[in-house]
């Protein structure tokens, strides 16, 4: 049975990032990084949009907000010393009609507290930073970024072997087992011992807790984004990235347009229930997942909640015609066939009993192990961030 003093559950880019990150702080501790999957990244880093976000949404002081202007910073770094393209393309966050306004205005008061550079702007500036879009009143954010999430994660697996630590892939946890001062962790293939565990399981994050004997009060209940591309004679319709003003009733951003690293531009996503975690398409259905979520206390509140909004927005999943629809408030000039269909994604989201959403990255820590519960979007971008957050408290252990 090998014996590490780290074992690292999950190889997406928070796992990765906080692997390579204790690898750097304490470079004479062994680390082993498990993924059940063939490949690292292959699950919310590699479906990513690829966005490095500017942190202008999230509410001033919270982990999100903090750790996301930071980790901005730290990822641009990272690629600049590794070569890894990026791009600040910046972005713009449009109110299409005088509804819109206070809602635009209140994000614009976050991304000044937030320390955001962004600045307001009228039709005329926001037609000459995108021509074709619908819209009487902006958010310019130059700073706003584009970057290939998979390609980070890809590379931190690569930094964190060259120090004689593992990443051990097709190694889905099975068991965990406490013992008096270490850990023993069970796959399918192997045993392995560790000193210390972090859960870094993304869509599964709150059953690895459990089966390593925490009990959070949140669970994860996986929402499918879908989106579009558009075909290369539609791509000068959009130049950077484009978003409209979300709807405060919705936990979500809303349909936009992303222009991407390796070229074209995303559209979407919509926002609707997976039937499973892993559930990248409607006919993809796990019956342990779709139940477990069907009968939990903080999902049946949240739909009662939002189910207007919902129920649009499985509409938009069946019809095209409604997606297009939905695009059209921000660029009037796209038609459907300007739009092939792209893969999904699926985003972990913790909810609370109570039925509210946990806005907020959420970490725990019982008994050797720590446990990283929630990490929405901004994750990604704040994922080095993260992982100093995780190496600080693991330290305390050291």
């Amino acid at each position: 049975m090998k014996t590490v003093d780290v074992a690292i559950i999950g190889g997406g880019i928070i796992g990765l990032a906080t692997g390579w990150r204790i690898s750097q702080r304490f470079p004479d501790k062994s680390i082993l990084v498990l993924e059940k999957e063939t490949q690292v990244a292959q699950h919310q880093t590699g479906h990513n949009s690829g966005v490095l976000h500017s942190g202008i949404y999230y509410k001033p002081g919270s982990l999100r907000a903090t750790n996301c202007r930071e980790g901005k910073e730290e990822m641009e770094a990272f690629c600049d010393a590794e070569e890894i393209a990026w791009e600040k393309c910046g972005k713009v966050i449009v109110a299409v009609d005088e509804s819109e306004l206070s809602s635009l205005n209140n994000i614009f008061d976050r991304g000044q507290q937030n320390g955001v550079t962004c600045e307001m702007i009228g039709e005329e500036r926001l037609k000459e930073l995108e021509p074709h879009v619908a819209g009487i009143r902006g958010i310019h954010v130059p700073e706003t970024g584009i970057v290939d999430y998979k390609q980070v994660a890809v590379r931190l697996a690569e930094r964190i072997q060259e120090k004689d630590n593992q990443v051990e892939t097709t190694a889905e946890v099975t068991g965990i087992r406490h013992h008096a001062d270490y850990i023993t962790i069970q796959t399918e293939l192997a045993e392995y011992s560790a000193k210390h565990v972090i859960n870094c399981g993304g869509l599964f994050s709150d059953r690895v807790a459990r089966m390593g004997g925490a009990r959070p009060d949140s669970k994860i209940v996986p929402f499918r984004g879908e989106y579009y591309v558009l075909k290369p004679q539609a791509q000068h319709l959009c130049r950077a990235l484009i978003y409209p003003v979300p709807n405060p009733e919705f936990p979500f951003l809303g349909v936009h347009f992303t222009k991407m690293i390796h070229g074209g531009v995303e559209c979407g996503p919509n926002a609707v229930w997976a039937f499973a975690r892993e559930g990248y398409s409607n006919r993809h259905i796990n019956f342990r997942d779709m139940f477990e979520s069907a009968t939990y206390p903080g999902f049946l509140k949240m739909a009662f909640k939002y189910w207007r909004t919902g129920v649009k927005e499985m509409w938009r999943s069946l019809s095209k015609s409604a997606f297009v629809k939905e695009l059209q408030h921000l660029i009037p000039e796209i038609k459907a066939e300007d739009l092939e269909t792209a893969p999904a994604g699926v985003r972990a989201q913790a909810l609370g009993p109570d039925g509210n959403i946990i806005d907020d990255f959420l970490i725990d820590e019982s008994d050797r192990m720590i446990n990283v519960l929630n990490a929405p979007s901004p994750a990604a971008t704040s994922s080095l961030r993260i992982g100093s957050l995780v190496t600080d408290r693991l330290a305390a252990h050291f």
